[in-house]
This record gives C-alpha cells, sequence and structure tokens, in this order.
C-alpha cells in the first residue's frame, strides 16, 4: 500500500508542476478554482493600466490571462508564458479570438527562459510556481531583465509551513523561506514588499517586486 500511496502522491505532484494528458484537464480545472484568489490578488498587487505589456508566467489553467486582458483592455498585450503543452493548448483554444487579435500571445517558457526582449513588460504576475525551480538567483534576474524601469513583478507562493503539510509536496517540490525568495529578487535589483493574503487552506505571500 505504502508503494501505491508513493506513486498516487508522486502523480499529483508531477501533474501540478506540468499539468498534462486527461488527468491535466482535471488539475487545469482545479488549479483555476484553488488558486484563483491568489491569482486575482496578484493581478490587482501588479495593477496594470490599460494598453499596457504584461505577463502571467507559468499561467496554468489560465484564470490569470482573462483577468489580466481585462485589466490591460483592447490596446495591451499579455504573454501567457507556459511550460506544459497541454495547457499553452488549452489557452490557444479557450482564447483564440484573443490570440488571433494579438492581444494574447502564448509561447513556451519558464521563469529562467521567459523569451521576451529586455525592458518589455510593464507588469508580470507568477503564482505558485517557484517549487519547481532549481535555480531561484536566474529566475529573479530574468524577471528583472524582461521588467521595464518601473514595473512591477508580483511572485505568489503558499506559505512554506503550511504546504510542507500537504502530502504531495514531498515529491518533486522545493519549499523555500520566503526570505529567500525575497532575497534573489533583491540580489536582482529590485525592491520587494511583502504582502500576505489570507486565502485558507494555505495563505499565500505575494512578493511585489519593483524595478526601478
Amino acid at each position: 500500500m505504502t508503494g501505491v500511496k508513493d506513486r498516487l502522491l508522486a502523480t499529483i505532484a508531477d501533474q501540478l508542476g506540468n499539468p498534462h494528458g486527461l488527468l491535466g484537464k482535471g488539475v487545469a480545472f482545479v488549479l483555476n478554482r484553488g488558486n484563483k484568489r491568489a491569482i486575482a490578488a496578484a493581478v490587482e498587487a501588479a495593477a496594470p493600466r490599460p494598453g499596457a505589456s504584461v505577463a502571467d508566467i507559468g499561467f496554468g489553467g489560465g484564470v490569470g490571462l482573462g483577468l489580466l486582458l481585462e485589466r490591460v483592455g483592447d490596446e495591451g498585450t499579455v504573454h501567457g508564458i507556459e511550460p506544459s503543452p497541454d495547457m499553452l493548448a488549452r489557452a490557444r483554444a479557450r482564447f483564440a479570438m484573443e490570440s488571433a487579435a494579438g492581444r494574447l500571445v502564448l509561447t513556451d517558457g519558464s521563469l529562467t527562459a521567459l523569451g521576451l526582449p529586455e525592458a518589455s513588460l510593464d507588469a508580470a504576475i507568477t503564482t505558485n510556481t517557484v517549487y519547481f525551480l532549481d535555480d531561484l538567483p536566474a529566475a529573479g534576474a530574468e524577471l528583472a531583465r524582461v521588467l521595464r524601469p518601473g514595473a512591477t513583478a508580483v511572485v505568489g507562493i503558499g506559505d512554506p509551513e503550511a504546504m510542507a503539510k500537504m502530502p504531495f509536496t514531498a515529491y518533486g517540490f522545493r519549499l523555500r523561506p520566503v526570505d529567500e525568495v525575497v532575497a534573489a529578487l533583491t540580489a536582482a535589483g529590485l525592491t520587494v514588499e511583502q504582502h500576505t493574503l489570507a486565502n485558507p487552506p494555505i495563505p499565500h505571500h505575494l512578493l511585489i517586486a519593483r524595478k526601478s
């Protein structure tokens, strides 16, 4: 039974990091439902204006894409960057009109390889993605690279102590102290403000990183 349990938890952890296949469709729904409050708070903290160029990095189920499209309006551009081919395909189907109009640009990428020009974004959000990074300083540097002066990136993470109590996080999640994530962003030259969002069952921390 222990082996079966381990395989099940490992499968859940793998799907949360890279949703795919038939199971990935269900995971996308769960991600949207479970993360919506944290993602909405990240969008609010990033405060993108109409006409802005923004990004949702590791968008998963895609709820953040819709929220950002609403905020930037018809003259703005949303970049959706995601490593999962299945989630990219899902977003292309869901937001076909926005993609055809050039308002949404969907690309394969990650926090350490965004594929965007230097100083091209007014705002960016990434929620519940840092658990799957090997190189946190590289991610901080890449975020800083693509932000314009005065731009804001919001990194949302579940409280590490609360996350550690979830059975699946022992299988491939890297739960770093919040201060370690703040330090990586600061080392990249960003000024970080921290907010805590009560988001039962897992509180979230919003790290609001601004580029001078």
